[in-house]
């Protein structure tokens, strides 16, 4: 009887050691996943850099979110990259699939990014982006406002015989001051006719995903010798 019960406690502290032996394997299972996962993810975001390095002379430096502020007047978000890494106000900040904002405020650490979703046409200090098509480059217009009802862009000013048409890509033309020539802004998803007849809008539904913001790329032109 004594042998069966310490056999029993034997058994017990055994199965004791492999519930905790599977609880280190489950965690580190859990853990290496999403190293992986990570790895994966960082390897995507490389090949979209090393893709636009190969069309434009641009560096990428890759960022983290910290925080968001998701008020509607002033969508913003920040990023822990600042002063000491080389950011400045201005430079564009992109995702893998777009670009996110702009720059707007730098500190030694962090800065802040203001997203292209608080454009707005009737606010002063709202600045318009120069774009044209991926394709074809006699497709211009200023997207200068975000649709919050139907989550889109509005690019305006389009000549009446610009050649622009719902499916195509819409980059940025290029601005020395902050946008840089080709970043991906989103697709056409309808053209109209101004009530004249002398211009064209174009909707536009932004290729960045606005939500559940992991790693972006802040964009560094190089520097134009004086």
């Amino acid at each position: 009887m004594f042998k069966d019960i310490a056999n029993m406690r034997d058994i017990y502290k055994e199965n004791e050691e492999l519930k905790i032996a599977l609880a280190h394997y489950t965690r580190d299972k859990v853990k290496y996943n999403l190293m992986e996962e990570e790895n994966k993810n960082l390897e995507e975001k490389l090949h979209f850099t090393n893709a636009q390095k190969e069309r434009n002379n641009y560096t990428y430096h890759i960022t983290q979110v910290v925080s968001v502020n998701s008020d509607t007047v002033n969508r913003s978000l920040v990023i822990d990259l600042g002063e000491r890494d080389g950011i400045k106000v201005g430079q564009s900040v992109i995702s893998s699939e777009g670009l996110v904002g702009v720059i707007s405020h730098v500190s030694n650490f962090t800065s802040t990014v203001k997203l292209i979703t608080t454009m707005d046409a009737k606010d002063p200090n709202s600045n318009g982006i120069s774009a044209t098509a991926l394709d074809n480059h006699k497709v211009f217009g200023i997207i200068e406002s975000y649709d919050e009802v139907s989550k889109t862009l509005q690019m305006t000013q389009i000549k009446e015989d610009d050649p622009i048409k719902v499916g195509d890509t819409i980059v940025s033309a290029g601005d020395p001051s902050k946008y840089p020539q080709g970043l991906i802004i989103g697709e056409v998803t309808k053209v109209q006719v101004s009530p004249f007849g002398k211009t064209k809008t174009a909707t536009i539904k932004p290729a960045a995903e606005f939500q559940d913001w992991k790693l972006l790329f802040v964009v560094s032109q190089p520097e134009v010798p004086q």
